[in-house]
């Protein structure tokens, strides 16, 4: 979009200037005394290409001495044709000012020049624009701040348990006679009262805590002279304030990652009680231990915050599915397209969406369905699904030959099989008498891929398939009757339940015909009736037992969708939901720790990208 931006810059530029102000720019005009050209003669005169000029062939001698070119001057009309005119003065000549340049070329082709420019600027925008716009996402998932305060109340349990297993290292010294040496410290109790989790714009998350109180418990040695000492000093960091700002972005394979943490840590005031023997004794140290206890302190809480964020919580965001497969014959790909979009009260994620076969097939369906838009921010978390994803679903299945079913024999409903019969009748008087009361099979499949349509009033996918009937001999090859061409159409229900999205098909329209005649087709229509209770009894449990598991919606592990609420729109379906916590994140993570990647799917692994 930058380089179309650009080209509409220059182009504006070239018709805001016209001759006489290039000419005071700079330009070199057309000489006192110089020769009529014929290049004006073409412009009043269109059609017909004026004496002494040609049309335009090469173009790599057609713009002139301005451009480093040839005699031929252009003249560019929109709807008329183009002609070249010879050159007013020689092509190698100088000009008044003594150098190189337009001088030499006809002077309406040094005016003209801008606007051939802008002609050919404005015709490369559109494929400028097309090259460089996005692919709209087949899934978008949008967090609100609802859904951010539910994760501060469990991020701030996983953050109290990381800061209280803070260790530093011992302080030893000696202070005038006094040798010293701190060790074993340990937080005894932990208090945040204020914290808060927001979006900044652009990338960032930010995390902040006030007011914290840290109580530490650490032991004491102390030697002075001949006299030893040995305890335990109390000390609390009081008013201390953490800050940290995480930027998340598009990693390696699409995968969304903390790519950058900044972390700064204060602590208001420290208080230190010293116990033992001789605590009267070395109560004027407290300052100084107090001060290195401090010291300590700062220097451990912002290591440990980097070691949650970049470690830990990316551990977390690897149980979000990228590309890993659905059932053993199709996967899907859930790859970001671009960085997070993060507002003040959203945060937009834009997934690719597309399910392909597992058969090795890895082109690319392009994406030309209808951008999904989330206007709403009541609930936590809103999932939008384009049309796009549920037609690759389908395709994908096409294309992995699943969408075919045979009956045979018993299978063939004996009523059904009975009409049959009578209805193809004379296909069965010129087939040979010993395989005219053989067992009927019927093959049905599907002839192209399905396609997924969704409107404000709900969601129906339209299906074109060819049922062939045969007859069936024992121990020879099958004999075909016919085929009939059948079209369906089916609703579609989405449900939500844990993180799984589900669809309940339902077989709302049907008709079939023979695509031989018109007649035929007259003559099947006692065998519509029978043949849609065949899809009714036969085929669509077998496709809705296919797609009641569902697929998985890219949320980490542990984090599931409760009262869910489908709204559907002109070309996408957006689904609104609360979180719900099935799991801590100390749980998650301390499970997938030192696994990177390892996909949600138990006893599934992740598949590589094409």
């Amino acid at each position: 979009m930058r380089a179309g931006q650009g080209a509409l810059a220059l182009a504006s530029q070239l018709l805001a200037s016209g001759p006489s102000q290039r000419r005071a720019a700079g330009e070199p005009g057309q000489p006192q005394g110089a020769p009529h050209c014929p290049a004006r003669a073409a412009h009043h005169s269109p059609r017909r290409a004026p004496r002494g000029t040609r049309p335009c062939a090469a173009p790599s001698r057609a713009v002139g001495h301005g451009l480093g070119l040839g005699p031929c001057v252009p003249r560019i009309w929109l709807g008329r044709a183009a002609f070249c005119a010879p050159s007013c003065g020689p092509s190698t000549g100088l000009g008044r000012s003594g150098r190189r340049g337009t001088d030499g070329l006809c002077p309406s082709a040094a005016e003209h020049r801008p606007t051939m420019l802008l002609h050919c600027l404005l015709l490369l925008l559109p494929g400028l624009a097309t090259a460089t716009a996005p692919a709209p996402p087949g899934c978008r998932i949008r967090i609100t701040a609802k859904g951010l305060e539910l994760v501060k109340r469990e991020g701030l349990r996983f953050v109290e348990q990381e800061l209280a297993n803070i260790t530093t290292e011992d302080l030893h010294g000696k202070e005038g006679h006094f040798h010293y040496n701190i060790s074993n410290l340990r937080v005894t109790h932990l208090q945040l009262p204020f914290s808060d989790l927001r979006f900044e714009p652009r990338q960032h998350l930010a995390f902040d805590i006030r007011n914290a109180s840290i109580s530490l418990r650490l032991r004491r040695q102390l030697l002075y002279w001949f006299f030893y000492d040995a305890g335990s000093i109390t000390t609390s960091a009081e008013g201390v304030h953490i800050h940290t700002a995480l930027e998340l972005s598009k990693g390696r394979g699409g995968r969304l990652r903390v790519s950058a943490m900044n972390c700064s840590a204060s602590i208001a005031r420290m208080s230190t009680g010293v116990s033992g023997t001789l605590r009267k004794v070395y109560a004027f140290l407290a300052a100084f231990v107090t001060t290195g206890v401090r010291i300590l302190l700062n220097r451990q809480i912002c290591p440990v915050m980097n070691h949650a964020g970049l470690v830990l919580l990316n551990s977390l965001l690897d149980t979000v599915p990228v590309r890993n497969p659905v059932d053993k014959h199709i996967g899907i790909d859930y790859s970001l397209l671009s960085n997070p979009a993060v507002q003040a009260d959203t945060m937009d994620l834009d997934f690719k969406g597309m399910f392909f076969p597992l058969g090795g097939w890895n082109e690319t369906l392009p994406n030309v369905a209808v951008e999904p838009v989330i206007r709403e921010a009541e609930r936590m978390v809103y999932v939008a699904l384009s049309e796009f994803f549920f037609d690759s679903a389908l395709l994908a299945y096409y294309r992995a030959g699943l969408l075919s079913v045979q009956f045979a024999g018993e299978q063939v409903p004996t009523d059904l099989a009975v009409l049959l019969r009578a209805t193809l009748f004379g296909s069965l008087l010129i087939a040979k008498p010993s395989v005219v009361d053989t067992p009927l099979v019927l093959r049905l499949h599907v002839s192209a891929p399905p396609r997924c349509t969704i409107r404000p009033w709900g969601m129906s996918i339209s299906v074109t398939a060819l049922l062939s009937i045969y007859l069936a001999p024992a121990e020879q090859p099958l004999v075909a009757l016919s085929s009939i061409t059948m079209e369906s159409q089916m609703s579609g229900k989405v449900t939500l339940h844990g993180k799984a999205l589900r669809v309940q098909l339902d077989l709302n329209r049907f008709r079939i015909y023979s695509s031989q005649s018109a007649l035929e087709s007259l003559a099947l229509l006692p065998l519509q009736a029978p043949l849609k209770t065949l899809l009714q009894l036969a085929v669509m449990p077998l496709i809705n037992g296919r797609t009641r598991q569902g697929v998985q919606i890219p949320l980490p592990e542990g984090m599931d969708f409760v009262k869910e609420e489908v709204t559907h729109h002109r070309g996408y379906l957006t689904v609104g939901a609360d979180l719900h916590f099935s799991k801590g994140l100390r749980e998650v993570i301390e499970q997938h720790r030192g696994t990177p990647g390892s996909p949600p799917h138990f006893g599934q692994r992740p598949l590589r990208g094409p």
